[in-house]
């Protein structure tokens, strides 16, 4: 069972017999036709794009709801395309992680054309052809956040960014320099409307790419390598949209369990293999089941018929946003975060298994229904409770999920100030809630400063995630061992009054206090941190 165009279709008995679900359209014509007249091209050929968006897109396809599939473009890691998709025909095995230990393996075929985003390669004029096509509905993004970024923190223009601003889109080099030429070639082309859609989980995504977009249109404007009209043609929110939009569907590199799981069908070249980039590709994409695309439904040209799509949602912005505020302020990222940070004191390597840790479970608990969701402002199009459910039910359990808490546990002190200093804002704000209720927030606060000294409960050291402020915190409590007697308020109030880390200065919210008198609890000796849990969460 090789991968590929002509084995899916000769022997597709086989695939059947093994429980593969195949493509049922006519392939060939669906692939003539989104050649001809292009409705939808997608910049960011990984793992997201392949579980998610052309997954849904076959799901539509097989029901007659889409006549035309996907043009794919990849700007960064050219390799993915050689590897993961013109190897296998452009055909993709999406494989569905369920929560109970069994797994949906599909065959995708919606993606007619892959193309790689380099000047020096006939690709690049094609995704020219595509931008400039009146058919082009919408071009969509997952590039990581990063991707968007045109200056450095001190507000000045990358040195590439500024290379290409004065070389004009004919000659330009990065990868959103490049969107913007292709942009810039749809004006050409008539100033054609099209909606630009970022996918990325970051906030106010849309914001991001039209703030990178617009930056390329004003600057070759003014430097006269671009006519005069593409600002204007950027700025027109009939002509060219940029939405917001929120993803959510954990999409892992590809699982060993899995690879093996297929392997045993007969599947043949399942093993990952890691580009030059460091990219992890593979003939499969393994995901989680659980999937939301909520976006703002701003298409200058109109858009696909996608809205039967599982997890697709549009929106007026504002809903999009709230819907944002609701997972990443509330629903999941606070529980995340709150595991990593406990998970790696505790020995843990999996998010799945501190899952079954009768503590560690009940404190996500309290984080999401007791603290977080009063302060939620219900966005309509999801029900809070039902996805903090799905969350702590599904979605966090699935032992097909290989998240670590280290890899959560990732830039903690970035993250904080979001997942759980806006929570702790709108109880300050609030005069039916009081913020003194809040006593689980404040335990992930103090186990944060715990985790920071690198000594786990057993009193063994470990190397915390990386994070910027990690080495000024681990220097602030250098003088602090387990088993040392507290008050540490010369120590803690420091870093406990830095809004910038928690959002809030904690003892003007009237928590700096307790997360003291957690943190003397958690570093009472080996086992403390346990303990404490324990006293707290029963």
């Amino acid at each position: 069972m090789k991968l590929s165009m002509r084995e899916i279709q000769e022997n597709r008995q086989v695939w059947l017999d093994h429980g593969y679900e195949l493509p049922k359209y006519d392939i060939a014509a669906v692939h003539a036709a989104t050649k001809a007249a292009p409705e939808w091209i997608h910049f960011g050929a990984g793992n997201i794009f392949r579980a998610f968006i052309a997954t849904f897109v076959q799901r539509l396809l097989n029901e007659g709801k889409l006549e035309k599939g996907l043009t794919v473009a990849e700007g960064y890691d050219y390799e993915i395309i050689d590897k993961a998709y013109r190897a296998y025909d452009n055909l993709c095995l999406s494989v569905t992680l369920k929560s109970e230990g069994t797994i949906d393996k599909v065959v995708v075929a919606s993606m007619a054309e892959t193309l790689k985003m380099d000047p020096a390669e006939p690709d690049y004029a094609r995704i020219r052809e595509v931008f400039q096509a009146p058919s082009l509905k919408m071009a969509s993004f997952t590039i990581t956040e990063k991707g968007y970024n045109v200056k450095g923190a001190d507000g000045v223009f990358y040195p590439a960014i500024e290379a290409d601003f004065a070389a004009g889109p004919e000659k330009v080099q990065s990868y959103i320099g490049k969107v913007a030429a292709m942009l810039y070639a749809r004006y050409q082309a008539g100033a054609l409307p099209i909606a630009m859609v970022s996918m990325d989980n970051c906030s106010h995504n849309g914001t991001r790419l039209y703030d990178a977009i617009n930056a390329f249109a004003e600057q070759w404007c003014a430097r006269g390598v671009a006519d005069a009209g593409f600002v204007k043609y950027v700025n027109d929110p009939e002509k060219v949209g940029f939405p917001w939009t929120m993803i959510d569907k954990i999409t892992p590199r590809p699982d060993a369990k899995v690879i093996e799981m297929v392997k045993a069908d007969g599947f043949e070249g399942a093993d990952a293999v890691k580009t030059a980039k460091g990219t992890f590709v593979a003939p499969f994409v393994n995901a989680e089941e659980t999937q939301y695309l909520v976006m703002q439904d701003w298409f200058p040209n109109g858009r696909p018929n996608i809205q039967d799509a599982p997890g697709v949602m549009f929106a007026d912005r504002e809903t999009v946003d709230k819907v944002e505020r609701m997972k990443v302020c509330t629903c999941l990222n606070p529980l995340h975060t709150a595991l990593a940070v406990y998970g790696c004191m505790l020995g843990y390597t999996l998010i799945s298994e501190e899952m079954k840790d009768a503590q560690l479970r009940r404190m996500i608990e309290v984080i999401g229904y007791q603290e977080g969701l009063p302060v939620v402002v219900d966005p309509g199009v999801l029900n809070p409770k039902v996805f903090i459910d799905t969350v702590v039910t599904v979605r966090l359990p699935n032992v097909f999920m290989p998240d670590s808490p280290q890899r959560i546990a990732t830039d903690t002190s970035q993250k904080l100030p979001i997942r759980f200093g806006e929570t702790i804002k709108a109880y300050l704000k609030r005069p039916d809630l009081n913020v003194a209720d809040l006593k689980i927030i404040p335990l992930v606060f103090a186990g944060w400063l715990r985790y920071a000294m690198g000594v786990d409960d057993a009193g063994k050291p470990f190397t915390p995630s990386d994070d910027p402020v990690l080495p000024e915190v681990q220097k602030a409590l250098s003088g602090i061992k387990l088993g040392d007697k507290g008050p540490f308020t010369e120590v803690l109030r420091p870093i406990l009054s830095d809004a910038h880390i928690f959002g809030v200065d904690l003892y003007e919210a009237g928590l700096g206090e307790l997360c003291e008198r957690y943190f003397e609890e958690l570093v009472a000796g080996p086992g403390a941190v346990r303990k404490t849990l324990v006293k707290y969460l029963g």
